[in-house]
């Protein structure tokens, strides 16, 4: 799977589900200070990471990243 594809993706349901702006979906954004995510809502993004990719991953791991291009990297990098 191409980069751009998960960021698409990625973008695509933060948009939908929690209702983000895609001008503050950028690689340097941080969950909590720009986007709001808080640790009910990483509770979701484990479950989507899940269902759309097929990574399976902790709550504890995702918290560990504080930026969305953290995230793409960590997505991508489980599916390679």
């Amino acid at each position: 799977m191409e980069r751009q594809e998960i960021v698409d993706k990625v973008n695509g349901f933060l948009e939908e589900e929690f209702e983000i702006e895609p001008s503050l979906l950028k690689p340097e954004a941080n969950f909590k200070k720009d986007l709001g995510i808080d640790s009910l809502d990483i509770v979701d993004i484990v479950v989507m990471v899940d269902s759309v990719f097929g990574v399976k991953i902790k709550s504890e791991d995702l918290g560990k990243l504080l930026t969305l291009g953290e995230f793409y990297d960590f997505i991508e990098q489980k599916i390679a």
